[in-house]
């Protein structure tokens, strides 16, 4: 477990790289991410390299005994590349062009770019592959940022005509999978396939939800060439910071070419931008909501089944959020303790110093905008003597799993057919309904190994196909639980109805796990709740519900609407296991009564807590964490306003 920040020797003047750096390993810290925006710097103009600035910048970190780590700098190409290539800009949905002036600012699909970025990616690793201070490499900076994966300019449209051409082979099965039978939209040829954008109504979903796989799969062969560029010249370790709640990529593609995943969190900034209610939004506005930071943790520890990078973690204000408050005292290191407890090898601050200009200059960093320490800096100085006393701690295998998948996402937020649907805030629920009873989740992909688990939960299993309904009846068969959540077995994975009347081998496969036909769906207005009825207990439900017509499942419950009576919740069992779908999405009360019964069906610990109260293990060891400004008890004893406790004795002999 070590500590690390985000420094930008660019910004400020030489004479004070030293001292900066003799203070980073005074304040604990052992790893400093840079250049991954400096390409301008690098490279003033074209051919004419300078990197005499970062060689300096290097020498000093690592004669500290700092290890860095080295951003490529593609996030940012300079002016005179942009003005000499202007094809590199992306093109948003609208039809224009997202030029110069922040970051960015290309697409993935611009050949001019992809050959820049194999010179100056090359050059970089040439250059530093045996600098004694490089310790791991970041390829760009959150690919995807500000809503930069889908561009619509002539390079990416000619790239999607490829990639369709490649999945699909004939341009008959395209028309077929995309049933542009309707509207007359059949193409007679790839070449004459356009983006899904700038049409009069909405377009076909099928060809959007095609676009979205290629758009995502054009960010992973970018971030693919980077990383085999990379290893050519160097043996260190090879990651990249992706985004808190971010949806437009597929992260677990994206994870097989890494050697290491690291993610940015801002509690605070999350909250704000969350589907979270008001009300919470308001308990939390200093402390950041414990279950949207941990989702994220035990997301990107499952995108590869391995510890994790907070590469950027708040330290005080954000600079782009709608509201940004600052945090609580105590609360940056009560963020960093999670990120440990949740599987975290390293956490890093963003940044060393405020910046006194351009557009971050609201955020904060470990030192503010004069260089003397903020606020942060005495927490995580406390932090460097707590984990010095502490004993290195895995993360244990969790007996509950969480089903999350991004195309499920594109396919059902594209048509979301309720004005309260996102699938983002269904899987947090989920999650968040278990967490509230003190279980441990893991995150993990729906063709993952589930035999470890005792219980998995899979909300919004969208499309499938017969690989995937087998896959899941093994599980249950050989005495696996699932519960699959709304809106599931509805599409195939061209985004055409699985139901359609034909009986096809997805179809039967689904049939078979599940026991159930959809009879009817129902979207409902927000903030409606209806009633279905559990163990002669009426519950609410909200925003979708599945009408289930039984094949070989039983009934667990029934809906209490006017419009419609019918199975809300079906059972049935295989061999040694059972599948359970629950047609609709529950309020909080319901969940948390049914989520604790199918963890006591599964003899697994579970307890109600406190809505700021969370408990994690690691290693059997517990951490107790308090979110909220008052004093909370727990099993080890009660807990301070926004502090933890911890079942490691030694912890507390700073307290002495």
């Amino acid at each position: 477990m070590e500590l690390g920040v985000c420094y930008y020797p660019e910004h400020w003047s030489k004479d004070t790289w030293r001292r900066d750096a003799e203070r980073m390993v005074d304040l604990g810290l052992s790893w400093v991410r840079i250049g991954e925006f400096a390409w301008g710097r690098l490279e003033p103009h074209p051919n004419q390299l300078d990197f005499s600035w970062l060689d300096e910048s290097m020498d000093i970190l690592g004669e500290a005994g700092l290890k860095v780590i080295l951003g490529t700098p593609t996030a940012t190409p300079p002016k005179w590349l942009c003005d000499r290539d202007p094809a590199i800009y992306q093109v948003d949905k609208e039809g224009r062009i997202r030029g110069f002036g922040s970051r960015r600012h290309y697409s993935y699909n611009s050949p001019d770019y992809q050959r820049e970025t194999e010179r100056i990616v090359a050059l970089l690793a040439a250059h530093y592959a045996h600098h004694p201070a490089l310790g791991a490499w970041q390829t760009d900076n959150e690919y995807g940022c500000h809503g930069t994966i889908r561009s619509y300019g002539k390079h990416d449209r000619v790239a999607f005509q490829r990639w369709c051409e490649a999945k699909y082979g004939h341009i008959d099965k395209l028309n077929e999978a995309w049933w542009n039978r309707f509207w007359s939209m059949d193409y007679q040829g790839f070449s004459e396939i356009e983006l899904p954008n700038l049409t009069v109504t909405e377009p076909n979903p099928s060809h959007s939800l095609d676009f979205y796989r290629f758009s995502s799969d054009a960010a992973i062969n970018y971030n693919r060439l980077q990383c085999e560029i990379i290893r050519r010249y160097s043996d260190k370790p090879i990651s990249h910071n992706v985004m808190l709640f971010f949806e437009d990529f597929d992260h677990f593609k994206l994870a097989k070419d890494l050697d290491i995943i690291t993610w940015d969190s801002y509690p605070l900034g999350m909250l704000e931008q969350s589907p979270l209610p008001d009300p919470l939004k308001t308990q939390f506005m200093r402390s950041g909501h414990p279950d949207l930071v941990s989702f994220m943790h035990d997301l990107y520890y499952g995108l590869k089944s391995k510890p994790f990078w907070v590469m950027e973690q708040q330290p005080g204000q954000v600079n782009w959020a709608p509201s940004n408050p600052l945090p609580a005292k105590g609360m940056v290191r009560l963020w960093t303790h999670q990120a440990f407890a949740h599987g975290a090898e390293v956490v890093s601050y963003f940044r060393w110093r405020a910046a006194t200009g351009a557009q971050e200059l609201m955020h904060a960093g470990l030192n503010k905008h004069n260089g003397q320490p903020d606020r942060a800096s005495l927490e995580v100085k406390q932090l460097k003597h707590e984990l010095k006393i502490m004993p290195k701690l895995s993360k244990n295998p969790a007996q509950v799993a969480l089903l999350f998948d991004y195309e499920n996402m594109w396919a059902t937020d594209l048509q979301p057919h309720a004005q309260g649907w996102r699938y983002w805030k269904l899987a947090f629920d989920y999650y968040h309904s278990l967490r509230k009873l003190a279980v441990d989740v893991d995150i993990r992909h729906p063709y993952d190994d589930l035999d470890p688990y005792a219980l998995v939960f899979a909300p919004a299993l969208h499309l499938i196909d017969e690989t995937l309904a087998k896959h899941l009846k093994t599980y249950c068969e050989a005495g696996g639980h699932l519960i699959i959540g709304p809106r599931s077995g509805m599409k195939t994975l061209s985004n055409t109805v699985l139901d359609n009347g034909i009986t096809s081998p997805t179809l039967s496969a689904w049939q078979n796990l599940t026991g159930i036909r959809v009879d009817l769906v129902d979207g409902l207005r927000p903030n409606v709740h209806e009633k279905l009825s559990w163990q002669a207990q009426n519950y609410h439900y909200h925003t979708w519900a599945d009408i289930f017509e039984l094949l070989d499942a039983k009934a667990l419950a029934h809906y209490r609407c006017f419009s419609y009576e019918g199975v809300a919740i079906a059972e049935k069992t295989h061999a040694r296991g059972e599948v359970i779908s629950l047609g609709c999405w529950g309020d909080e009360g319901f969940h948390q009564a049914f989520f604790s019964h199918c963890l006591a069906a599964k003899n697994i610990e579970h307890q109600a807590l406190d809505e700021a109260l969370r408990q994690t293990t690691l290693d059997n060891r517990h951490y107790w964490l308090n979110f909220s400004a008052k004093t909370m008890p727990s099993p080890l004893g009660n807990i301070p306003p926004y502090d933890l406790r911890l079942d490691i004795e030694t912890f507390y002999e700073l307290e002495d």
